[in-house]
């Protein structure tokens, strides 16, 4: 396989619309990203089946909705589909996609279905390392309170409306971008957003240089006269812009550096709350230069108010929002599943739990945790790593990024999509954590998943902040935990 390019989709190639797909069959529907896909589908009358591994509150809800869920994977479950949509988790071999390559049926990515609704929408695409859920959720949010009205489909759910996909009524289209199978290159945006280019990804990319040519080539699929935003803190975002402000091109940068055109200085934290001040360095979106305004967000850290920057930059100077009713929607955001959310409190424990699973996003929560602490109370760090792939590669920027924590259990790697390699444990990151000499903490590693609570307990102690992070199934062990809490320590009263 050729670093960068996915030869099982080709993404730079035009996909029929919706309308035109016929039947349309998911494999896997009752995942996250696959079932709000799916009901986009239903949404505007497409005949919609699927299947997945094991019976869910999420098939059946698309069955409640109109669509024919199967429990198991067999042939026959695609019935009269003439597309089937798939993930690249989901492996040729599967007897469905098999059956289905053979019969000579469109086979479709999951990015591939999105772009397959696009048409006639003004679409937004956010991609980057990091922040692109929360970035896109914030958007979101923002153009519906200003009475946007967008269709949107996004990695996470946003809190308070129980789902990661809706069809909207206005013109506007929110797309979380996934780039770490290149599939961001399929939605050919009005406006494209570029949180941060680093080093992830590299089971797929090989280096930093293939991702970097990658994110030039996903802002070449910016339409005619649209727009790119782009971090201007990020080395790689700012090389980006560069070069695609050098090739006459529109380019709107954020950030705290002097060259941001949104620039945001005088940050600011009080407990789940975070401010800072903006100046609009050019006239951007109808405001004159030297603008200012204040931005509030209802999440801990700087890397929040960055996020929130780059949402705000799209919805007004792409696509033409007040700026003063997007920045009221911003001070509203409810947040998003898995994104330091909070899980709850038990014997004066709290736990917040947080999909971060590269360096920069365990660093970003981690910092965010730790600005919570405000007296003697302890920073606990329940760390799940994610690939096999990434471990071995990011062991040591793993130990840097948890360093600023006070307790650290680190627990075997979630394979995800990766077989096993031998000698790639968590262990890794452990004992990299242990030999750092910024780390003067308790660190444990437990492989057994099953087993990992009760010495995690035995550590805790009232006041301690519990950091559940990781991509994996790591999730699952904050209401554990706080069960836990209740049934062994004096006055585990919840909150």
């Amino acid at each position: 396989m050729t670093a960068g390019v996915n030869d099982r989709f080709d993404f730079t190639a035009p996909v029929p619309p919706a309308d035109q797909l016929g039947a349309v069959h998911f494999i896997a529907i009752g995942g996250s990203g696959m079932s709000g896909v799916a009901r986009l589908f239903l949404a505007q009358d497409s005949t919609v089946s699927g299947s997945d591994a094991q019976d869910s509150p999420t098939l059946r809800a698309l069955a409640a909705d109109g669509a024919q869920v199967h429990v198991g994977h067999d042939p026959a479950h695609l019935g009269q589909a003439r597309t089937v949509v798939v993930s690249s988790a989901i492996r040729e071999t599967n007897p469905e996609l098999a059956h289905a390559r053979r019969a000579g049926l469109l086979v479709l990515h999951r990015a591939q279905a999105i772009a397959a609704l696009l048409p006639g929408r003004d679409t937004v695409a956010v991609a980057g390392a990091n922040g692109k859920t929360t970035t896109s959720a914030m958007l979101t949010v923002a153009l519906q309170a200003a009475g946007a009205a967008p269709a949107y489909v996004l990695g996470s759910e946003i809190t308070g409306q129980g789902t990661n996909a809706a069809p909207g009524e206005g013109s506007a289209f929110v797309v979380e971008a996934d780039e770490s199978d290149g599939s961001f290159l399929a939605y050919r945006p009005q406006v494209a957003v570029a949180t941060n280019i680093t080093a992830d990804h590299l089971d797929f990319y090989g280096d930093l240089a293939t991702i970097e040519r990658a994110f030039e080539t996903f802002a070449g699929t910016i339409r005619d006269g649209g727009l790119l935003v782009a971090g201007a803190d990020d080395p790689g975002a700012g090389r980006l812009a560069g070069r695609v402000a050098a090739q006459g091109r529109r380019v709107v940068t954020f950030g705290a550096g002097a060259e941001a055109d949104l620039h945001l200085g005088g940050f600011t934290a009080d407990g789940m709350r975070s401010s800072a001040r903006l100046t609009w360095r050019r006239p951007l979106a109808d405001m004159p230069e030297g603008t200012t305004r204040t931005l509030f967000v209802p999440m801990p850290g700087r890397h929040n108010l960055l996020n929130a920057a780059a949402a705000l930059l799209a919805a007004t100077a792409g696509l033409g929002q007040d700026v003063d009713a997007v920045l009221a929607g911003l001070a509203a955001f409810p947040g998003t599943h898995r994104r330091f959310e909070p899980v709850g409190t038990a014997a004066g424990v709290r736990v917040v739990d947080d999909y971060a699973h590269n360096p920069d996003k365990v660093a970003a929560a981690v910092q965010a945790g730790r600005a919570l602490i405000t007296g003697g109370e302890r920073l606990v760090v329940l760390f799940q790593p994610h690939l096999y792939s990434r471990t071995a590669g990011f062991a040591a920027e793993f130990a840097a990024a948890l360093a600023a924590a006070d307790v650290v259990v680190l627990m075997e790697v979630y394979a995800a999509r990766e077989d096993p390699v031998p000698g790639v444990t968590g262990a890794l990151v452990a004992d990299a954590l242990a030999q750092r000499p910024d780390f003067a903490g308790t660190v444990r590693f437990v492989p057994d998943r099953a087993t990992v609570l009760p010495p995690l307990v035995g550590l805790l102690r009232a006041g301690d902040l519990v950091l559940t992070l990781g991509a994996g199934d790591v999730t699952e062990l904050g209401p554990q935990l706080l069960a836990a809490l209740r049934e062994q320590l004096p006055g585990g009263g919840a909150a």
